[in-house]
């Protein structure tokens, strides 16, 4: 069933709830930004491939926290206004990571996320670098990688003084350590990335 929904429009967490269709959505300050419904096979391959090495290091070191990938729902609620007819923000990262449970109810995360990961495509590029770094920056995200699949890069960022900080431009030749982890977790990216044939 095709929704027509009015993009310029405001909405709220209560309305996404009863959008019930094949379409991928986020909502910023109530607005409709609609999401690429299929990444290519790069942005798959790597998502498989980083989701995977946390989840290796998860089921090895009984971690407290947990593991999620897109689609999954994390909102971020004003001050005191957690009533889903109050939050007009909702993001869907590609990979989350949530160590304290109360954030997390039967629609996702509610609140920042200890770690996001977003993997950028042309379509994507300027809200991954610029929207979502300001907002996961402003909403206390620890930590925020935002991964290049062409280029074949990571940066890093860490939250020091309600600020991030790049911690690093991470290549297929260098070891990424996980901050929220204290470190205990390098994640090797020639297993991330795939070798350039060309």
């Amino acid at each position: 069933m095709e929704l027509n929904l009015d993009l310029n429009k405001r909405y709220t967490f209560a309305d996404y709830l009863t959008w019930i269709d094949d379409k991928r959505r986020e909502l910023w300050g109530g607005f409709i930004k609609m999401m690429t419904p299929s990444p290519n096979l790069n942005h798959q391959q790597l998502s498989t491939a980083l989701f995977g090495t946390f989840y290796s290091f998860f089921k090895k070191n009984k971690k407290q926290c947990q593991l999620f990938h897109a689609p999954f729902d994390v909102r971020f609620p004003k001050i005191d206004k957690k009533v889903d007819k109050e939050i007009d923000t909702v993001v869907q990262p590609d990979i989350v990571i949530v160590c304290d449970k109360s954030k997390l109810d039967k629609y996702g995360c509610i609140g920042a996320p200890d770690f996001i990961a977003e993997i950028i495509s042309p379509s994507t590029a300027k809200r991954d670098m610029e929207d979502k770094y300001k907002l996961y920056e402003q909403n206390g995200v620890k930590e925020y990688w935002i991964v290049f699949p062409r280029e074949q890069f990571i940066n890093a960022y860490y939250l020091e003084n309600d600020k991030y900080v790049l911690a690093g431009v991470f290549t297929r030749e260098h070891s990424i350590p996980v901050k929220i982890f204290d470190n205990k977790l390098e994640i090797d990216l020639k297993e991330i990335f795939e070798e350039d044939d060309s």
